[in-house]
């Protein structure tokens, strides 16, 4: 599926994938977030940290008519407070996508698959 929008010079069209992508990247950038993980888990219960390419994998994008749902898998900091970095993600992902694309998001859910202690480099 993708995003249809009509303008006085033509027709744009947003992929799903490109509206994934734009949201994984302004969730990664809040703090405590450790990187996004893929929608569908490992068997083991083992949570993989996506690589920038692959942050669609971790976003699932969902339309109804003209609202857009996301579904947001991620791996958190130890010791963070995971109410707070889930407010901030769904904060910080409204606001990228209604300021880079133009898009009106319903909902942001936010799933955290794992959390991981992040090492002192």
């Amino acid at each position: 599926m993708s995003i249809e929008l009509t303008t006085k010079d033509g027709r744009v069209t947003i992929t799903n994938e490109v509206i994934a992508t734009v949201a994984g990247g302004a969730a990664i950038e809040c703090y405590g977030i450790i990187g996004m993980a893929s929608k569908n888990q490992l068997k083991d219960g083992i949570a993989e940290i996506l690589r920038k390419e692959n942050f669609a994998k971790g976003v699932v994008v969902k339309q109804d008519g003209d609202q857009l749902t996301i579904d947001m898998y991620i791996i958190v900091s130890y010791g963070t407070k995971i109410s707070e970095i889930a407010h901030n993600v769904q904060s910080q992902v409204k606001y990228t996508l209604d300021k880079t694309l133009g898009l009106p998001i319903n909902a942001v859910n936010i799933f955290i698959q794992g959390v991981r202690v992040q090492s002192e480099e």
